[in-house]
């Protein structure tokens, strides 16, 4: 279920508060929230998900993503709590894809080469050779 990106990041589809305790069984330090509340029937609110990640003894963040897309204080945002983690980070969204993007552009932001980003994306399931310019300027490596 969780898809492990690299050492530091794994993503997901979206998860349920009770997957907080496997999250943490598993070695994670941090859940990040990237879907916003209400996108979804059913959906867990992002308050559930904070109580549940921290009753089983993790960080949390909330930064959604929704139809709108994402902008750089997002991306700083998930710089900063993949930083503060202290340890391997779950980002969960409705399928994965927006946590990887996330992740993508905290990590080129971070100076990450986009070929190693982009590896990393593509063993997960991911395509994210579509934003390489974006990787190359933010990571300062073309």
């Amino acid at each position: 279920m969780f898809i492990r990106l690299t050492p530091d990041i794994s993503v997901a589809p979206q998860i349920a508060p009770a997957d907080c305790v496997t999250a943490k069984a598993q070695g994670f330090t941090a859940i990040v929230n990237n879907r916003p509340d209400g996108e979804a029937p059913g959906q867990p609110t992002a308050a559930e998900m904070r109580s549940a990640a921290e009753a089983a003894g993790l960080r949390y963040a909330d930064i959604p993503v929704d139809h709108t897309g994402l902008g750089m204080a997002q991306v700083e945002a998930m710089a900063a709590e993949l930083a503060a983690a202290g340890g391997p980070v779950l980002a969960f969204c409705r399928s994965g894809t927006r946590s990887t993007n996330l992740w993508a552009l905290a990590a080129a932001l971070g100076g990450t080469d986009p070929a190693n980003i982009i590896a990393a994306a593509a063993a997960g399931g991911y395509d994210v050779s579509g934003m390489l310019p974006t990787l190359q300027r933010l990571s300062g490596n073309p």
